[in-house]
């Protein structure tokens, strides 16, 4: 973003305090921990503080990588020899239902192990050095920690959701220094962010060969999980283990206790009850996010619901993803793996996945409203290229985008897209 078109956006401090930092950890990354350091804000999000000032030209390259200022949407000439360029889905090269085949691993991780399973083929085959991703803090378990595993054990022990802040592309400009060939299974604005740096450091192109992702609902606080365990009747300092999910699949929302007490709640109850003391109280930059399906990854991997009545299930399953491949790297690794024995695959068609994962769609369509609701109002805006915004506005027709314009201009002069600093 130029900051002649948007001058508010000038530092670190006016993106987080405008709402607009997505707390991927490259803006510490790239200017050190001496300069700037993530770290947890009283509103229980993690966020950038600046340690010294940065100059003029840092400050530039933060915000050129940025992804709360700025995004770049997929090429669609990477689909031209197979698949389709989707006005919704963005490229899709092949997709297939599946999960991993080891079995151990289906059953502990979120879903199907499909990142998991993914990221430890990598490492197996020699083709990275390392996988970069996330897992529970080992300090405060409510928590969760960026992490660089080099082994298949360690990317294991990350095989869980994380609903909560954290910094995972914080390591990234040191690996790239280091030489190491890397994957990042991260959220889909984290690999935004590397698509961004790949356009100002040409060590991306050939040290992060396969960015992994989800889809993304949105990044909660930390206070979500700590009214969780309220609900309880424990303070976080009782917990010695939060599991979001897994073990299952689902799986249910899992508490460990110093005195060995254990706590357990469904998906539904979690996320869907009206009944109980939290919210999804996720991050305005995620209400504005043109790409929570992760279009600009090389595979994306979903949950594969069960449908019931034409509406997704959430009773307990065997765990299945769904493994999209957006680029021709996308595609060889889920072929490579497969024929590897990593993982199984079965078919399935777009249609399916407008039914299971309907609430993007609507997400898709109304980002454009969204954003010239900011820009109405005179806020910090990001500047969001090549995600298709005259077709999202025709699919929404003129009411419902009428309607997420004027809703997000009273979310804005209510305030509710600014944030404290500390």
């Amino acid at each position: 973003m130029a900051e002649d078109e948007f001058g508010q956006v000038a530092d670190l401090d006016t993106i987080v305090s405008y709402g607009l930092c997505a707390a991927c950890g490259l803006c510490e990354s790239l200017a050190g921990l001496d300069r700037v350091e993530m770290a947890l804000t009283s509103a229980g999000r993690m966020r950038p503080v600046t340690k010294s000032a940065l100059d003029d030209d840092l400050m530039a390259r933060i915000r050129d990588v940025c992804p709360g200022v700025t995004l770049v949407g997929p090429d669609p000439a990477q689909t031209d020899d197979k698949g389709t360029f989707h006005d919704i889905w963005g490229p899709i090269r092949t997709m297939a239902r599946g999960w991993s085949t080891n079995e151990d691993l289906r059953f502990s991780s979120a879903a199907g192990g499909a990142m998991t399973a993914l990221g430890c083929f990598l490492l197996e085959t020699g083709k990275v050095d390392a996988v970069v991703h996330v897992r529970a803090s080992a300090t405060s378990p409510t928590e969760t920690d960026a992490l660089v595993s080099r082994t298949v054990e360690e990317v294991r022990s990350g095989a869980q959701s994380r609903y909560g802040p954290a910094a995972p592309l914080r390591h990234i400009c040191r690996l790239l220094d280091q030489g190491e060939r890397l994957a990042v299974l991260a959220k889909p604005c984290d690999v935004a962010a590397i698509r961004n740096l790949g356009r100002i450091d040409p060590r991306v192109e050939e040290q992060i060969p396969y960015l992994i992702t989800i889809f993304c609902g949105g990044l909660p606080t930390t206070h979500t999980a700590d009214k969780i365990t309220r609900y309880h009747g424990l303070e976080p300092d009782d917990v010695t283990l939060f599991r979001w999910r897994g073990n299952g699949w689902p799986g249910p929302t899992h508490i460990e206790t110093h005195d060995g007490s254990t706590h357990d709640l469904t998906y539904d109850k979690v996320w869907y009850s009206d009944d109980v003391p939290w919210e999804y109280d996720i991050q305005f930059r995620c209400k504005i996010c043109p790409d929570a399906i992760g279009e600009l990854s090389d595979v994306s991997c979903p949950d594969a619901w069960v449908m019931i009545d034409g509406k997704p299930s959430h009773a307990e399953s065997d765990g299945a993803n769904l493994f999209i491949a957006r680029t021709p790297a996308g595609e060889e690794l889920i072929a490579e793996a497969r024929a590897a024995g990593a993982i199984a695959l079965e078919p399935f068609t777009i249609r399916e996945l407008d039914l299971q994962h309907a609430d993007h769609i609507t997400r898709k369509v109304e980002n454009p409203a969204r954003v010239r609701a900011l820009r109405a109002e005179g806020q910090p805006a990001p500047v969001f290229q090549g995600f298709r915004d005259t077709k999202m506005v025709e699919i929404a027709g003129q009411q419902q985008d009428r309607d997420a314009e004027q809703g997000t201009v009273r979310r804005l002069r209510e305030g509710a897209h600014r944030e404290p600093l500390t």
